[in-house]
């Protein structure tokens, strides 16, 4: 089931807190010097308003390729190379989100789930912005036991600013509908929790650590344990990049895991 360990690692370290966008200008949070400006608010490298458009309507793409000392569609020790499509959609406050990946590894290849959310940002202090939102994990993942079914995720998560410090915290839950295979793999919901720190370095390059603890989708199996380094860089008004390391500190994690995406915003 390696797409159930892949969403909730995804859902930690990308969604909730890898890329922070809150007021979704296309300039990662803890470099973003003017925060909440508006979606038709053209800014400049540092998120600041450059001049106001008609158009409120705005997109990102990011493409992603990461690396993995484990695969857990096997639960074995085994190198797993994911591509991973992620396209979101801004209006306002409101965000819609599409992504999916295609995983490989020495025993098996395909397609992981697909995952399409959305979510509303509120900012009841210049300092603090909340993000809260669900989707729903479509079972594209191809599986023998043909017990695939649709999964439903809701999450929530925190940034505060203290000047060039940012406090980042999120939770989120899924809702596992996967047929159990009696005597073979019994599923249960899971829960996952994250925190960090992290400081911009330069007007352009943000670098933070975080802690994740997952549930495993498997009854009776170790929580997931994981510390993870994240990196953005903002190449300019358009282009941004990410750079991921995670170690894991459970058996039931990824000793090493590696991931680097590219993204455009318009």
């Amino acid at each position: 089931m390696f797409k159930k360990a892949l969403i909730l690692i995804m859902a930690t370290s990308l969604t909730l807190l890898a890329y922070s966008d809150y007021d979704m200008d296309g300039v990662e949070d803890n470099i973003d010097k003017c925060p909440n400006t508006s979606f038709n608010e053209l800014v400049d490298i540092e998120g600041c308003t450059i001049k106001v458009l008609g158009n409120e309507h705005h997109f990102s793409i990011i493409y992603g390729i990461g690396l993995s000392e484990a695969d857990y569609a096997t639960v074995k020790n085994s190198d797993t190379l994911t591509q991973s499509l992620q396209v979101d959609y801004y209006y306002q406050n409101f965000s819609l989100q599409a992504s999916t990946s295609y995983y490989s590894s020495d025993e098996e290849s395909g397609l992981n789930d697909t995952f399409i959310g959305a979510y509303y940002k509120l900012s009841p202090l210049n300092e603090l912005t909340l993000r809260v939102g669900g989707g729903v994990l479509l079972p594209t993942y191809d599986t023998e036991l043909e017990n695939n079914n649709i999964d439903v995720v809701a999450s929530a998560s925190f940034s505060y600013m203290v000047e060039k410090i940012n406090l980042f915290g999120g939770y989120s839950y899924t809702m596992v509908n996967d047929d159990d295979i009696l005597g073979i793999v019994s599923y249960q919901d899971t829960h996952s929790y994250s925190g960090g720190a992290g400081v911009h370095a330069s007007s352009n390059l943000y670098i933070s650590g975080y802690y994740t603890i997952s549930d495993s989708v498997y009854k009776d199996a170790d929580e997931i344990e994981t510390l993870s380094l994240y990196s953005f860089y903002s190449i300019d008004t358009n282009w941004f990049t990410t750079f991921g390391y995670s170690h894991g500190l459970s058996d039931s994690a990824s000793e090493n895991s590696l991931t680097l995406r590219l993204g455009y915003y318009f």
